[in-house]
């Protein structure tokens, strides 16, 4: 570790600019408590999905990366804002007319549309707990309602009542009008409908830790701002809970900037200083639009899972943080194969640059090494060509390409084959359209097809006789010739490395293959 740490003070990956950060703020002002704390927050009105989760692996990078540079323990909270009331019933839910009778409850008082748990919080809770154990993550989960409940908030909870006025100050000025006369830092718990209040408070007595409340009947009630009776409104809770447990370090999406200035100045009228973090991009769908947990518009976790490994969904977040990025079922393959490119490359680089390869942080300064001697896209191609379901079958192809292959030797090929073979089933195969080559492209397929005869299962043989036909056929632009290719033998607009996959299909199957598209 101690011949690492140099090179880890000055890494220009993102995850040890984050540390370095932490390890500044440190260097100001230890932590009492005796550990340095990461926390990510999840609002559970909605099912879980990915980019929700992306804060957690890319946080847990930062925890790994900090641990390089300082020996100070580390704690990583997963906090869950299961106090809040629910405001809308989500699209992707079952039982949706259920969940409408219980607008404005918290999540933890509501039943479970999908009647596993006792509530819909925690219902949504167990996703969030499998997700992070799916990934073996180090963490402590905290539920907010356990800590309003609990009393575990309470003297935070005191301490706003106190600086009731000064709070108020920092959050009118960012309402609407009509909103500034009726907000208050606390909103009451309904003794009677169990209901998450949002109600003008007309008295504040700190002395008794109460405030008094108009209900919508003009009814003036006294109730204690701790013990469960009251929860905050969320700028305000951000900032008490970073008090309340002494964050270190939080991220949070670009949307949250201008919260996240709110909040941090809660914290430290409440004698805090805020934690350290940055703001990443936030994830778009095919179309573009910014993916919404309640409207289920993202790839889902079992999604990812069911078409690529979890390293790469590991991997995926790690790349470009800052940058939007398309979240979507397309993206799958590519991720896979960057992320087995960066893999392989790992044990011959110098550490300076293992510390910037992806594959340190999604393994946590130690990836595997695995034989990997073809492409997830080449074994995706190879599914899609051969139009077979069958592992055996495409075990053929390759224990044929490179002698002694089988899955116990390679069972990470194994089990890539497995997720192509889905991949292909659900999106490749439904979507196959084979273009009927013009005059000029059946010229050049007839000559590719001469020139293959009898050449040998050589990738890179291979690769130089398509380029030389290409050429000869007055393709300037060898792209062009390439997607001609792709879409007339493998019914697609983009495709492997054609040297590579011929070699592996079989020089043989490839003069048929491109017989059969010329009789097509």
């Amino acid at each position: 570790m101690q011949n690492i740490r140099p090179y880890a003070q000055t890494s220009p990956a993102w995850p040890f600019e984050e540390a370095r950060k932490i390890l500044h703020r440190l260097e100001i002002s230890p932590p009492s408590k005796g550990f340095v704390l990461f926390e990510t927050g999840y609002g559970p009105s909605g099912l879980p999905h990915i980019g929700t989760f992306g804060e957690v692996v890319r946080t847990t990078m930062v925890r790994k990366a900090f641990s390089l540079l300082s020996d100070i323990p580390t704690k990583l909270y997963a906090v869950s804002d299961d106090m809040d009331g629910l405001r809308k019933v989500p699209d992707n839910v079952p039982n949706p007319e259920m969940l409408a009778q219980y607008l404005g409850k918290p999540l933890t008082k509501i039943p479970d549309p999908f009647g596993t748990h006792e509530s819909f919080g925690h219902h949504n809770n167990a996703r969030l707990k499998a997700f992070l154990d799916t990934f073996g993550f180090d963490y402590e989960f905290i539920s907010s309602s356990d800590c309003y409940f609990s009393g575990r908030f309470d003297p935070m909870l005191r301490s706003v009542l106190e600086n009731y006025d000064a709070i108020i100050k920092i959050i009118l000025p960012t309402l609407r009008a009509e909103r500034r006369a009726t907000y208050s830092p606390f909103l009451p718990i309904c003794v009677e409908t169990g209901h998450v209040l949002q109600v003008p408070v007309v008295e504040q007595h700190p002395d008794k830790g109460t405030i008094v409340y108009r209900r919508e009947d003009g009814k003036l009630v006294e109730t204690l701002v701790t013990g469960g009776h009251c929860k905050l409104q969320w700028k305000v809770d951000w900032g008490m809970r970073w008090a309340a447990f002494d964050v270190d370090y939080e991220m949070s999406g670009k949307d949250l900037i201008d919260s996240v200035k709110l909040s941090s100045q809660v914290c430290k009228v409440l004698g805090h200083r805020p934690p350290e973090g940055f703001n990443y991009e936030l994830f778009l769908d095919a179309d573009g639009t910014k993916i919404s947990k309640s409207k289920g518009n993202g790839l889902t976790i079992e999604e990812w899972l069911n078409y690529a490994p979890e390293e790469s969904l590991s991997y995926f977040m790690y790349q470009a943080p800052r940058k939007a990025k398309r979240l979507y079922f397309d993206m799958i393959p590519r991720a896979v194969d960057e992320y087995l490119g960066f893999l392989e490359k790992f044990p011959e680089q110098p550490v300076p640059q293992r510390l910037m390869n992806p594959a340190w942080h999604v393994h946590q300064g130690n990836p595997p090494r695995e034989e990997l001697p073809l492409s997830f896209g080449i074994l995706l191609n190879l599914a899609s060509v051969c139009n077979t379901e069958d592992k055996q079958v495409l075990w053929g192809f390759i224990s044929r390409y490179a002698p002694g292959a089988n899955p116990t030797a390679m069972p990470m090929v194994d089990h890539l084959l497995g997720y192509a073979i889905a991949y292909y089933k659900d999106f490749v195969k439904p979507n196959k359209h084979y273009r009927t080559p013009t005059l000029e492209e059946i010229k050049a397929l007839e000559d590719l097809r001469q020139r293959l005869e009898g050449l040998p299962a050589d990738p890179e043989v291979i690769q130089s006789e398509i380029y030389e036909v290409g050429k000869r056929h007055n393709y300037t632009n060898l792209r062009d010739w390439f997607k001609a290719l792709y879409q007339i033998l493998l019914g697609q607009d983009e495709g492997p490395r054609l040297g590579s996959f011929f070699a592996l299909y079989g020089v043989d199957e490839t003069i048929e293959l491109i017989a059969a598209a010329l009789q097509r």
